[in-house]
C-alpha cells in the first residue's frame, strides 16, 4: 500500500507563476497535496519560455526550469477575461482548500475572486496572495518580479565589487527566499483550520520576506553604525575567502577558511611555505588585517596547479 503522506486530501488551486508561488505549490504537491494549476494559452506561465528545452528544441511543454517548479500538478487553460472561465473558477474554489495567486494587487479583485468574494463562496478557505510590496499602502500598485524586489530590498547594492558598480545576485533571488515565508504561512493557516474552522488570508510582500535575509546588515547598522558594502568574494566569517586562478585558460577554484585551526590545515596542504608561518597571519584578525597581501599569496601557489588538483588536495 502506498505511503501517506501529510498533505494527502489537500486541494490547491494555484494562479501563481514564475519561481515564489510555484515553488511554494510544488512542495505542497510533493507532499501530497492536489495542486490545479492555473494559465492562460494566451499568456502562458513565464518560466516556460526558460531554458534548458528538452533535447535543446524550444517549446512551450519542454522547459527543464517551468518543470521544476511545476512538476506534480494538473493543469488548466483559462481565458479569465470570458464570464464563463469566472464560473469555472469560482467552482473550482469551491472545490478548494486553499487559493494561491501572484498578481499584481487588484486583478483577482476585478475577476470577483478576492478574499471577500472566495469566502462567500467557501468560508473556510484559505488565501494567499503575494506581491511586489503587499496588497495595501502607497506602493501596492508597483509591479515588479523578483529581480527588481532584490534590488528595492538591497541585495543588489550589496553584491559586486567594491570598486564597481552592484551586479546582483543570480537571477530573481527574492523568488527564492520568499518561498520559504509564504509555505511556512499556508501550513500555519491549514493547522489553524484544522483547530478552529476558520480560512485565513495571507499577504505577502517579497520586499518584507528578502529583508529578512538581510538582518544582520540591518542589525549591524542599527547597532554598530557601520553600512554593509559590496565585497565581490570576501566573507566576514572566513579568510582566504575568494576564487583563485589555477593553471590553464581561465580555471579557478574557491577557497575558504573559516578558523585558525582550517588555517593550520590549509598550510600544511600548500607545502607550508615561509609565507604561512607569517605572525601576520597567525590569527583571524591578522589575517583580515593584511588580507589582500594573502590573497596574492594564495593565488601564487594556485596558479601553478590545475584547479582539479587544488580540490583534489584540499
Amino acid at each position: 500500500m502506498e505511503d501517506k503522506r501529510p498533505l494527502d486530501g489537500v486541494k490547491v488551486l494555484d494562479f501563481s507563476a514564475t519561481v515564489l508561488g510555484p515553488t511554494v505549490t510544488r512542495y505542497l504537491a510533493d507532499h501530497g497535496a492536489t495542486v490545479v494549476k492555473v494559465e492562460s494559452i494566451t499568456h502562458p506561465e513565464t518560466t516556460r519560455t526558460a531554458t534548458p528545452y528538452a533535447a535543446r528544441q524550444q517549446g512551450i511543454n519542454r522547459s527543464g526550469y517551468f518543470a521544476t517548479h511545476n512538476a506534480g500538478k494538473l493543469g488548466l487553460s483559462l481565458d479569465m477575461s470570458r464570464p464563463r472561465a469566472i464560473e469555472v473558477a469560482k467552482r473550482l474554489v469551491g472545490w478548494a482548500d486553499i487559493v494561491i495567486e501572484t498578481f499584481t494587487p487588484g486583478v483577482m479583485e476585478k475577476w470577483g475572486l478576492s478574499y471577500q468574494d472566495l469566502r462567500k463562496i467557501k468560508p473556510d478557505i484559505i488565501m494567499a496572495s503575494s506581491s511586489l510590496e503587499g496588497q495595501t499602502g502607497p506602493y501596492a500598485s508597483h509591479r515588479g518580479y523578483g529581480m527588481i524586489s532584490a534590488s528595492m530590498t538591497g541585495w543588489f547594492d550589496l553584491t559586486g565589487w567594491p570598486d564597481g558598480e552592484p551586479v546582483g545576485p543570480y537571477s530573481a533571488y527574492s523568488d527564492f527566499i520568499g518561498w520559504n515565508y509564504l509555505l511556512i504561512s499556508i501550513l500555519v493557516a491549514l493547522d489553524y483550520r484544522d483547530r478552529t474552522g476558520k480560512g485565513q488570508y495571507i499577504d505577502q510582500s517579497h520586499i518584507e520576506s528578502g529583508i529578512h535575509f538581510l538582518s544582520t546588515a540591518l542589525l549591524d547598522y542599527n547597532v554598530n553604525g557601520r553600512v554593509a558594502i559590496r565585497m565581490a568574494n570576501r566573507e566576514p566569517c572566513a579568510v582566504p575567502h575568494g576564487a583563485y586562478r589555477c593553471c590553464g585558460h581561465d580555471r579557478w577554484c574557491v577557497i575558504a577558511v573559516t578558523s585558525d585551526e582550517e588555517w593550520q590545515f590549509f598550510g600544511r596542504v600548500v607545502g607550508n611555505p615561509n609565507w604561512t608561518r607569517d605572525p601576520r597571519f597567525a590569527t583571524f584578525t591578522g589575517r583580515k588585517e593584511n588580507e589582500d597581501e594573502l590573497d596574492k599569496l594564495v593565488e601564487g601557489w594556485t596558479i601553478n596547479h590545475a584547479a582539479e588538483e587544488v580540490m583534489a588536495l584540499m
